[in-house]
């Protein structure tokens, strides 16, 4: 796992053309069943991959904080949510609430994360490949498969399984 983790930024790279002409294509006119499909393969995907293994995305990126993350989980640590945020986040250039650093503060030695029942929202989505009307959402996939070994294949699969004209 470890040695497809180093190379995932490579493969991603070397297939960027490709999946990006993929998903204008997708984007042009998406199969009717294409939330079942990416369902499916999103499911069989991580029936066979362990996110603990991995925790990539908390060591290399950090998550948006939404104004309900930083209430729901400054109320965990018994905190203010502006001591929360003066704490641990920062404003981004997009001026969006994100992590001071990286990798994540919240994620312990053992790849488990701190926070995991109050975790931001893009944390429990991520890596989005379930998410509905996903052919919305292939400028964030585009970026994710570089980071995520399982994003990099479903998106590997989804080109081969949803053959589009």
């Amino acid at each position: 796992m470890d040695e497809f983790i180093e190379q995932l930024p490579n493969l991603a790279k070397d297939k960027h053309k490709e999946t990006a002409a993929y998903f204008k294509k997708l984007k042009r006119k998406p199969p009717k069943d294409l939330d079942y499909q990416m369902q499916e393969l999103h499911d069989e995907e991580f029936a066979q991959t362990d996110c603990l293994e991995c925790a990539n995305c908390c060591k290399t990126t950090g998550p948006l904080f939404t104004d309900r993350d930083i209430s729901r989980i400054a109320k965990h640590f018994r905190m203010k949510d502006a001591q929360f945020i003066d704490t641990y986040l920062r404003i981004d250039e997009d001026k969006d609430y994100v992590l001071q650093e990286v990798p994540c503060t919240f994620l312990g030695a053992d790849n488990y994360c701190m926070i995991y029942d109050v975790r931001p929202k893009a944390c429990a989505e991520f890596p989005h490949t379930d998410r509905k009307k996903f052919q919305q959402i292939t400028n964030i996939t585009l970026k994710n498969v570089a980071i995520c070994p399982a994003a990099y294949n479903i998106v590997e699969k989804m080109k081969e399984r949803i053959k589009l004209k």
